[in-house]
């Protein structure tokens, strides 16, 4: 019997597994990688083969996954017990890559364990976990195929690697002490300082005697410091210029955070998980904290994860507190993955550098969820999760899809899969330029594809949809909120008639005005605008993004025109300065520099500016993250709103009228009705808002998408309003709501359009291929 198995089967000890199985019931053949994924030759008796198909997919490794076994039967070869065989090349590239995998229990005991070899070793690994994603050079998934390869195992490594009954039996990346990576402590001016068991230790010294040290991980460096000293706190912030924003925590153990955090079952299983991602956690409020306050000031929740390699295992158990575990890069730019980029990128923030010797191939930073509705919401989508593939209905293979410019990920499709690259982030930087393109030639060097169409952004200046007029292959334009819903159906398996609803910051729209607030209604390859956000200026355009204030003013001029400018009892007018506002007042009577917009995020940043929370941002999304802790535990009651037929509300559909809700808000400002009572009202009305189009609109499907709907206060409410009425909402899981999710929904939607063969209308762009494309056509 010959049997082909692919999906995630190369990286989680499925040959070691196919080779005990077929052993322990007598069975003769061989095994071995290929890349396609795992290529199977066994024999043996009718029954014996049967139960041994079956017990494949009941007992295969907990790590792996399936997406087709198929078999024939053939002539016996007569081969001669079982064996491993080398792994073949040749051939289209099908077989799944495995993302890094969170250190396993057996390993975090041996590196604590004095009496084992391993003892305090930061490179150990098994088939159960270690480095895959950010190792990976090509497939198969073979050691010479690593930045491994140049580590050659030493006799007792390698006596496990060929020991069946070995959980390191076939573990690419298995090292030790004798033979495997290095670690070394080096000075702001690279000069090697401490090696080996020295480095780590002078490096958790270094942490509680209040220095940053920039740590190099799997998918890139962290700047690591004690969260608990205030001054390494500000230090660090200073530093990195970055002022307010969380900062992401690493625990010792799960009973550190407990004492810091409040932790459900769910989320105690997302820190414990193999992905092992950053979880949002709630603090506690019945304990003092033993946190400096600038770790997440204001914050009520704390981005927390536990060590997830053997290096951090044993930093953390020398330092024992806490501490700081943020990218290591400045705002905008990628994270470094190099030593010498690093002490480059780096310098002046980090006081020293503990390096190693394995080269990271790609970046990945940590991943972030948080639990809603008793499911797991990615908000950023990277280590543990990136690459794996989603395989939606009716992908058409060789697109390759750009994504948006903010939260950027590229993605490609083949033979039926997606796959979604790790975060990229803000293309705003030539760093970030650079980590952009190169996620499109090493996923282009990875799978079989050489992209006939390229799916891309409407928006004529963004970093993404420049390179993608400039590849000279058939582009392929998705309107921005388009795709968010398309993402949405996606990861949800949906199909046909949905209203999609898609609230965020903004978004190119087709009328060339900014969107942010949309109703779309899926129909055929594109989209119906069924219903918008009433539309008003933003006084300063990109300035309003970073000054909840600005959207205020236009929100207010909408309803008041020029009066709004007496109102200085209100916080968003008393915010501008007597020079200021004859200014505005001239840019908003002529539209200067003051852009229509229909943005539901921008809403949020108005109501908060009025609720007196945020006039200036310190950083993205602060003022909405602001007005949803100021939600957390109001009941019910909530603000009034009106529908406007298309011809008044000025966006082509049906308007969402605010003017009733904004008016409401202040008459509670001036009657002193605490910003939590607003911004209860305020995400009441909108899941009431939601629920009126859906209603209107007459479509029992609804897909909840876009960067508004990380807030955890909206999405449940939201939720819970259309089922009250009878809807079936749907929202994210796997894939961001946010822009990290664009580049899946471009190509769901270009799938679409080439599916119907309505190529003609969509593609405007043709000839030529993608530089560093590979695979066939």
């Amino acid at each position: 019997m010959q049997i082909t198995i692919q999906g995630a089967v190369q990286g989680v000890g499925f040959r070691p597994f196919i080779h005990r199985l077929a052993s322990g019931m007598g069975l003769t053949g061989s095994v071995r990688n290929s890349s396609q994924g795992v290529f199977i030759e066994v024999e043996g008796e009718p029954p014996l083969l049967d139960s041994f198909l079956l017990r494949i997919e009941r007992e295969k490794p907990e790590l792996s996954f399936i997406q087709s076994l198929e078999f024939s039967i053939l002539d016996p070869v007569f081969f001669r017990g079982f064996t491993i065989g080398p792994s073949e090349a040749a051939g289209e590239t099908n077989a799944l890559i495995l993302p890094d995998i969170a250190t396993c229990d057996d390993c975090a005991r041996e590196i604590m364990d004095p009496s084992n070899r391993r003892y305090r070793y930061p490179f150990t690994n098994c088939t159960r976990c270690g480095p895959r994603f950010t190792i990976i050079e090509s497939l198969p998934y073979d050691r010479p195929n690593t930045s491994m390869k140049s580590f050659e195992m030493c006799p007792r490594c390698r006596a496990e690697y060929e020991d069946p009954a070995d959980r390191r039996f076939h573990a690419q990346p298995n090292a030790c002490p004798v033979c495997g990576p290095r670690l070394e402590l080096r000075d702001g001016a690279g000069r090697t300082v401490a090696e080996d068991g020295g480095a780590l230790e002078a490096a958790a010294g270094a942490v509680l005697g209040g220095k940053v040290v920039a740590v190099k991980g799997l998918g890139g460096f962290h700047l690591i410091a004690d969260a608990t000293r205030a001054g390494s706190v500000e230090t660090l912030r200073q530093r990195k210029h970055r002022e307010q924003k969380p900062f992401a925590l690493m625990f010792p153990s799960l009973d550190a955070v407990r004492a810091e955090c409040l932790v459900s079952p769910l989320e105690e299983r997302g820190l414990r998980s193999p992905q092992s991602p950053i979880v949002l956690l709630a603090r506690r409020t019945d304990l003092p904290s033993s946190l400096a306050e600038g770790v997440a000031p204001g914050n009520p929740f704390l981005g927390v994860m536990l060590p997830y390699t053997p290096l951090h295992h044993l930093l953390m158990h020398e330092i024992g507190r806490p501490v700081i575990a943020t990218s290591g890069n400045l705002a905008d730019e990628p994270i470094c993955i190099d030593e010498a980029e690093a002490l480059g990128r780096l310098e002046g923030i980090a006081d020293l550098f503990l390096v190693h010797d394995r080269p990271i191939v790609r970046h990945a930073d940590d991943s972030i969820v948080r639990i809603v509705l008793g499911r797991e919401l990615v908000v950023r989508r990277a280590r543990g999760y990136a690459p794996l593939p989603l395989r939606p209905h009716g992908i058409v293979s060789d697109i390759l899809a750009v994504g948006g410019h903010l939260k950027n990920t590229i993605a490609v499709s083949v033979a039926g899969n997606v796959f979604l690259s790790q975060h990229i982030g803000d293309l705003e930087t030539e760093q970030s330029g650079r980590a952009f393109r190169g996620a499109i030639e090493s996923f282009l060097r990875l799978y079989p594809v050489r992209p006939k169409w390229i799916a891309a952004d409407m928006h004529p200046d963004y970093a993404s949809s420049r390179y993608a007029r400039a590849a000279g292959i058939p582009l392929i334009e998705i309107q921005h909120h388009h795709a968010h819903v398309a993402a949405c159906m996606a990861e949800n398996e949906l199909e046909g008639d949905v209203l999609g609803v898609c609230w965020d910051g903004t978004g190119y729209g087709e009328d060339g005005t900014v969107w942010g607030g949309e109703f779309l209604r899926t129909e055929g390859t594109g989209f119906a605008r069924v219903a918008a956000v009433r539309r008003f200026r933003l006084p300063g355009s990109a300035a309003a993004v970073q000054e909840p204030r600005r959207s205020a003013l236009g929100v207010l001029y909408e309803i008041l025109g020029d009066a709004v400018f007496g109102e200085t009892d209100l916080a968003p007018v008393r915010a501008f300065s007597a020079a200021e506002i004859p200014v505005l007042r001239t840019m908003l009577r002529r539209g200067i520099h003051s852009p229509w917009t229909t943005s539901a995020g921008r809403l949020f940043d108005a109501v908060a500016s009025l609720a007196g929370l945020r006039q200036k941002l310190r950083f993205e999304g602060q003022a909405a993250m602001e007005l949803e802790f100021a939600a957390e535990g109001t009941g019910g009651g909530a603000y009034p709103f009106g529908l406007l037929d298309p011809e008044r509300a000025g966006a082509g559909a049906l308007g969402v009228d605010w003017e009733p809700l904004i008016r409401a808000v202040i008459a509670d400002v001036r009657a002193s009705v605490p910003p939590a009572e607003i911004s209860g009202r305020f995400h009441n009305a909108l899941a009431d808002i939601i629920v009126a189009v859906a209603q209107r609109v007459g479509v029992p499907r609804v897909a909840l998408t876009g960067g508004c709907f990380q807030n955890k206060i909206l999405l449940e409410r939201a939720v819970g309003r259309l089922r009250e009425e009878g809807f079936c909402p749907y929202w994210h899981q796997r894939i961001p709501p946010n822009d990290g999710g664009i580049a899946l929904g471009q190509i769901a939607a270009a799938s679409r359009i080439l599916g119907k063969g309505e190529t003609n209308e969509f593609i405007i762009r043709g000839g030529g291929h993608v530089p560093g494309g590979s695979g066939k056509d």
